[in-house]
């Protein structure tokens, strides 16, 4: 990694970067467009066949018996348990929050509950006694196409309101555009809205939507972006796109976070979200964070699945493994 130090190319007298990247050649990166610019453009190209064919592989290995109960269980307390709809009532949320803190009599609790931050408040109360965090949308969400006060209300409003967690999107028109220092600059400024008055923060989740990114290379931009700007997790997608995660492009996005790491010792978070739904999907993500990260990467502090349906499907393997056989389709609940 030591090439990407060298092509971050520090300029005296810049802006300190907000990661605790302190000590590892990337401080100044972000001092001026054209600085950020270089460091972004002199990442590695991404081998396209190579991240496709490494995540078709890792997608064919099968965990079974007692290592399969023991990841279907991890993977239900990895998920955040999301209704992100326009149609949403205070009683759908209830019924969401009172689904992820007792999913099943003997499953565990699911990581967090997403939801607009109209009804933060409403999932914070229906969680109250849990370790369940209250995760919301923010920043106009999932275009994100207002101006930056607002995105920056949005974000505060839902902090004032409970939230434990932002998922904010990224201005993909101005990345897409070429104009990164502007994205950084409005992912720290949420970072910054995301503080309390007790100087404790709601962790901050960056969503990318990938679907709309283009190339690998964008990806892998975007990732390092993010990371710099002090995002806790990176995430694919909103889940309102016809593309939302795949598996390369999660695997990109896991080994950015393993090479972040090993640049600037800050760990980082990844959050695929969108089209998951069943239990084989998720044993596909887990096996390729644990044969990419490891162990450290292998908890809901550090991986989430973004998922409404994924829970049930989850339940009802679990069943099957439990009993035998498949429960009816009323076992688990529709919402």
């Amino acid at each position: 990694m030591s090439t990407l130090a060298a092509n971050a190319n520090p300029q005296p007298g810049g802006r300190e970067v907000p990661s605790g990247a302190a000590g590892s050649g990337l401080e100044d990166v972000a001092a001026s467009e054209a600085s950020l610019r270089r460091f972004l453009h002199g990442l590695p190209g991404v081998d396209q066949v190579g991240l496709e064919a490494r995540a078709a592989t890792l997608g064919t290995r099968s965990i079974k018996t007692t290592a399969k109960a023991y990841a279907i269980d991890l993977a239900i307390s990895m998920i955040d348990l999301t209704t992100l709809e326009g149609a949403d009532t205070v009683g759908k949320v209830r019924s969401l929050c009172i689904k992820g803190r007792n999913p099943d009599p003997t499953a565990p609790r699911v990581a967090a509950i997403c939801v607009y931050p109209d009804m933060v408040a409403t999932a914070k109360d229906a969680l109250r006694g849990t370790d369940i965090q209250v995760a919301s949308v923010a920043t106009a969400f999932p275009a994100g196409r207002v101006a930056l006060p607002v995105k920056l209300a949005d974000t505060a409003d839902a902090v004032a309101a409970g939230a434990d967690e932002i998922d904010m999107v990224i201005d993909r028109g101005a990345f897409l555009s070429g104009r990164y220092l502007d994205v950084f600059q409005e992912i720290t400024a949420v970072k910054e809205a995301c503080r309390r008055p007790d100087g404790t923060a709601a962790h901050l989740k960056v969503i990318f939507e990938t679907g709309e990114l283009q190339t690998y290379d964008n990806v892998r931009r975007v990732s390092w972006l993010a990371m710099l700007a002090g995002a806790d997790f990176i995430k694919t997608s909103t889940g309102k796109v016809a593309v939302n995660a795949t598996p390369p492009v999660t695997l990109l996005m896991l080994e950015a976070v393993r090479d972040f790491r090993a640049q600037t010792g800050v760990q980082v978070g990844v959050k695929p979200a969108g089209g998951i739904k069943t239990t084989k999907d998720a044993m596909k993500y887990l096996v390729m964070v644990n044969e990419t990260l490891g162990d450290d990467w292998l908890s809901p502090h550090w991986f989430r699945f973004g998922a409404s349906s994924l829970l049930n499907d989850l339940l009802m393997q679990r069943q099957k493994l439990t009993t035998g056989r498949y429960s009816g389709p009323d076992y688990v609940t529709v919402d």
